[in-house]
């Protein structure tokens, strides 16, 4: 078919209008085939900024804490606070709580950048074709499979910082300490660390699972034209 275009451009250039003579050109280059070169820059491409916006986002003041991405306590929380809050010194111990373990979240998010980047960074151009060709959200699991112990064993010290940073687990371990010397309660885990470093990362990944789902399938978040001829091959 190409060679057949480019033996017709000399008709072309003599009984058509220019307008023409370009919708030709234009073929003859949208039928070029993408190397795995273009499709591995065009992934890593992609995936740099929907990372870099996911942690952007997140990391900013209420990030997590005034969006769909706000942690909550967990489940045996709400046996804790029951019992506590007619305590003085526990009456808002609810609100408070959830609000200083998004703000310790917020503060470890700053830190998944670069363990995202490296992950792409290493992508090869196999991985690349089966994440452009797979499902919806392929890249993100891509990068979960990729770096979600890496995240998990940076941000739980993190997290473990940043709570300590804003007394978050101070305030837990007073009142679960005071709970567990209730009588007749079964004890709980003081530590919040495990939870809210598992929930920051589901909130992490959700949201880059969002951004991989609109360059899929929103053409005017492809803001290249690599991008533009890479996910064209996806449509």
């Amino acid at each position: 078919m190409k060679k057949i275009l480019f033996l017709l451009i000399p008709l072309f250039m003599i009984s058509c209008d220019p307008a023409d003579l370009q919708r030709a050109m234009d073929t003859i280059n949208s039928a070029g085939a993408l190397s795995n070169l273009d499709v591995s820059n065009g992934l890593k491409e992609a995936l740099n900024k929907g990372v870099g916006n996911s942690v952007s986002y997140l990391s900013k003041t209420d990030g997590y804490y005034k969006t769909a991405y706000k942690i909550l306590l967990p489940d045996e929380a709400n046996t804790v606070i029951s019992k506590l809050k007619v305590i003085p010194g526990f009456t808002n111990l609810e609100n408070e709580l959830i609000k200083k373990i998004n703000r310790g979240a917020e503060d470890a998010a700053k830190s998944a950048g670069p363990i995202f980047l490296d992950a792409i960074k290493k992508m090869t151009f196999d991985d690349a074709m089966n994440i452009l060709m797979g499902d919806k959200n392929a890249a993100t699991q891509y990068l979960h499979t990729n770096t979600y112990n890496a995240l998990y064993g940076k941000f739980r010290p993190e997290i473990v910082s940043s709570l300590n940073k804003v007394a978050a687990q101070d305030l837990w371990a007073s009142a679960v300490n005071k709970y567990n010397s209730l009588p007749f309660v079964d004890d709980v885990n003081p530590d919040l660390a495990d939870h809210v470093s598992s929930k920051a990362l589901v909130g992490l990944f959700s949201l880059v699972e969002k951004k991989e789902l609109g360059i899929r399938s929103d053409v005017g978040q492809r803001s290249s034209d690599l991008l533009k001829r890479v996910f064209a091959k996806q449509d």
